[in-house]
């Protein structure tokens, strides 16, 4: 039996970055959220630090920064998809 994966959603406050990386694996990012209840690659627990998408290209790898972006777009588009059409 397959799970899905449950997220804590994370509003953006002054000072807080959208991208919230697993600090434990540096292998996860997400997009203004949170997996609960661990991370889904390494089940590290509460280890989640925010950056930007800016500081994540500065230090992340190629795979990180492509699941960053990844991330971004996909919120994008299911935020453009869900907002109501101008008549």
């Amino acid at each position: 039996m397959a799970s899905t994966q449950s997220f804590w959603s994370v509003p953006r406050h002054e000072g807080t970055a959208d991208f919230w990386v697993c600090m434990s694996c540096l292998g996860e990012v997400f997009y203004r959220k949170v997996p609960m209840p661990d991370c889904p690659a390494c089940h590290g627990v509460s280890t989640y630090e925010s950056f930007t998408l800016e500081a994540v290209r500065d230090w992340g790898t190629d795979e990180l920064i492509a699941k960053a972006v990844a991330e971004q777009q996909a919120a994008e588009a299911a935020q453009s998809a869900s907002a109501p059409t101008a008549s």
